[in-house]
């Protein structure tokens, strides 16, 4: 419906924001969320297929959910009817559905865009049922909040959700790029300032719009590019406390690491919020659980591995922030788990071997002789089968013949170890009591 500015002509003339006129005008042109309108993108499919299901958009502030549901109802020639949960009641809800209707007397669709949908509450939710099931709509919400928790089941059975990537610095510096060709100038931003405001963006593609408009503003073409402290005044926005990819981020990592290992928790959750208040990337830390598990623990306690696994998931499903805490748990436990190292010694020690000694045959008894051949030459021969066995252990060599038994794998006595070195010890008391080292 055009509005009397529109029809007086006055609203080409008005300002618009930077984030506004830089707005994506096709699907590709989406920045950061390839897995949904890339070429094999799951919205590029479904457009491709003819069909445009119900759908919920989650993800982050903005990641482009807006960009994209407008877009949609243009790819897909449907009228758009928008609302936002925060402002829009019943009242609102009914209007929508008695256009949605009227169009589909005429034939044509309708996309119901609802903004924050996870605001409205259940009965709100349930009334989108009849008209998505019968077609009259088709609903696109988005949500900056995990569907599974804020949206009915009913409603989450007829849509599908889609999940949108919070923006990395590759797509805030592409963002950037678009500005500078919009307003025909470069940033005045010297290096470590342009690191600083993509860091400030925090992933966040209209923050990122509304800093460079902001700079470009106050500094005139043609003036000196200013440092990070001159922007920081500029924009009066806190700048990141590290920057990811430079030292501060392998000095922070290094400082969490060092703090699990030592066994502090209470420095491990400090250096831990550090990060996170930096807008490290959640899976950079859950690596490093992962390795610090592996690395600094090993079968110390064998459910550290488990528990940075665990962290993982339960991020990968609840998101940010709720799921942030998950790593927290996991950094405690790591922090207070027993420490080792045994495992990896003993897997270098290994590998060292591996690489001195070269392509020695295992011994021939551990061979299976699968042709009369390879049995006529012994492989196989003396085999024993150690769960036959009595205390289901042979003591048998494993070992090439050229090295002989060899200890890489020696288990302090803490935690979880220092059962498997009571196991060991009795082997080896088996082992030497039947003739076998």
């Amino acid at each position: 419906m055009t509005n009397l500015f529109e029809a007086a002509g006055l609203e080409k003339g008005a300002p618009r924001p930077l984030a506004d006129r830089l707005r994506p005008k096709v699907l590709a042109e989406v920045v950061g969320q390839d897995h949904l309108v890339g070429p094999e993108g799951t919205l590029t499919r479904m457009l491709a297929s003819g069909r445009l299901p119900s759908i919920v958009l989650w993800g982050p502030p903005g990641c482009g959910k807006t960009t994209i549901a407008r877009l949609l109802a243009q790819e897909t020639h449907l009228e758009i009817e928008q609302l936002s949960a925060i402002f829009s009641g019943v009242q609102d809800l009914r209007k929508a559905f008695d256009k949605a209707k009227a169009r589909r007397e005429q034939g044509k669709g309708t996309l119901l865009f609802v903004d924050e949908i996870h605001r409205f509450n259940r009965s709100q939710q349930d009334s989108f049922l009849p008209y998505m099931e019968d077609g009259t709509i088709t609903l696109v919400g988005a949500t900056t909040e995990n569907p599974s928790f804020e949206l009915n089941a009913a409603v989450l059975s007829r849509a599908a959700v889609l999940v949108l990537n919070r923006l990395g610095p590759e797509g805030i510096e592409a963002l950037l790029q678009r500005a500078e060709a919009e307003e025909g100038r470069k940033l005045p931003l010297d290096p470590d300032a342009r690191e600083a405001l993509v860091g400030m963006a925090d992933g966040d593609g209209r923050t990122a719009m509304n800093l460079a408009e902001e700079v470009m503003a106050a500094v005139p073409a043609g003036r000196t590019p200013v440092s990070r402290e001159a922007l920081i005044k500029l924009v009066q926005r806190r700048a990141p406390i590290y920057d990811k990819g430079r030292d501060g981020h392998y000095n922070l990592v290094s400082a969490l690491h060092k703090a699990v290992r030592g066994s502090d928790p209470d420095a491990s959750l400090y250096w831990l919020a550090r990060m996170l208040d930096g807008g490290e990337d959640r899976l950079f830390i859950v690596r490093r659980l992962v390795r610090m598990a592996v690395e600094d623990i090993g079968l110390a306690d064998p459910q550290a591995l488990a528990q940075a696994l665990a962290a993982k998931d339960t991020f990968d499903f609840l998101g940010s922030p709720e799921g942030e805490l998950a790593l927290a748990q996991a950094v405690v436990y790591l922090a207070t788990a027993p420490k080792s190292n045994a495992v990896y010694v003993a897997y270098k020690a290994a590998m060292k071997a591996a690489k001195q000694h070269g392509s020695l045959a295992p011994p021939k008894h551990i061979l299976n002789a699968p042709t009369k051949l390879m049995d006529e030459q012994g492989y196989g021969a003396g085999y024993e089968y150690d769960p036959d066995m009595p205390e289901g252990f042979s003591g048998q060599d494993y070992f090439p013949e050229a090295i002989g038994r060899t200890q890489y794998y020696d288990p302090p006595e803490r935690g979880f170890e220092r059962e498997i070195r009571k196991r060991l010890a009795y082997w080896e008391g088996l082992r030497r009591k039947r003739g076998g080292s």
